[in-house]
């Protein structure tokens, strides 16, 4: 069943809109307005390949014709992974995932918002950080229905498709939000855990001002659950880093804004003020 939501236009956009984006051989990012959808695996007429996350409403030509440039026609991916289901990742899943014929998975947290069994909390534009802060009013909060296309992700850590990769439970943003991880090259996608562009300030968010930056706070609902989530990622060491939002960020511009981030999480991430800054809930 369609969602209203899945339509809506949000207005709002950066200079990196409509932008391929190289992190490795085989990932690539497209950002779609503000939010950036990943690609995974190496560019070529029937190569295999995932998609991760799914863009903005309205999206669904745009991440079509950029998978066809990338990995030929008839081509569509082995699966779909969600870092998680805000509207911003999930704008273009089901017309996606119906035209491809493909199963998407997400952790367990997150399918009572990919299933219609529920909304998530609605955005919060009291926080402070700037103008997309205060237009949070206006951002969908529907869960979408994926019926039984949906699934969850392995227990083990395992990820459908990606042998070489892990997913590591990041929540915070959302209750089921989830990071994948490769070891060999220490590539992180991040999804929202944290980003490397302040999403609440439009002037940073249009312009796309790099620096390492909390959960979009509009949409954060529980701050211990997002530390706790930044401390495991800056655990592992990542060298390379793919965000929901922003430029990519590698090496010693990376491990020195995680550690700073880390240290300085309340400084940096924690709104001073907002309706979930003091409700903690059970992620």
């Amino acid at each position: 069943m369609e969602n209203s939501s899945e339509k809506r236009f949000i207005p709002v956009t950066s200079i990196a809109s409509g932008k391929l984006q190289s992190a490795s051989a085989d990932v690539h990012y497209f950002t779609v307005q503000i939010v950036n959808v990943c690609f995974i695996g190496v560019p070529g007429e029937g190569n295999d390949w995932v998609l991760i996350d799914a863009g903005m409403p309205r999206s669904k030509e745009k991440v079509a014709e950029e998978a066809e440039a990338l990995f030929g026609k008839n081509n569509p991916p082995k699966a779909i992974l969600l870092t998680h289901g805000h509207f911003d990742h999930v704008g273009a899943l089901r017309e996606l995932a119906e035209e491809w014929q493909v199963e998407v998975y997400a952790h367990e947290r997150e399918l009572p918002f990919l299933t219609g069994a529920d909304d998530y909390p609605e955005p919060d534009p009291t926080v402070d950080g700037g103008l997309l802060a205060k237009s949070a009013a206006i951002y969908p909060n529907e869960g979408i229905d994926l019926g039984a296309r949906v699934h969850p992700l392995p227990m083990d850590g395992s990820v459908p498709h990606l042998a070489d990769w892990k997913w590591f439970h990041t929540p915070g943003h959302t209750q089921g939000h989830v990071s994948f991880f490769r070891e060999s090259d220490r590539m992180l996608i991040a999804g929202d855990a944290f980003v490397t562009v302040k999403q609440e300030s439009l002037y940073k968010v249009v312009t796309q001002k790099k620096e390492i930056s909390g959960p979009p706070r509009y949409l954060t609902t529980n701050w211990e659950a997002a530390r706790s989530s930044v401390e495991l990622l800056q655990r592992l060491q990542p060298n390379i880093a793919v965000t929901g939002h922003g430029k990519s960020m590698a090496g010693k511009e990376l491990t020195e804004g995680l550690q700073m981030l880390v240290k300085e999480f309340a400084a940096i991430a924690v709104p001073e003020h907002g309706r979930y800054l003091n409700k903690q809930k059970d992620q």
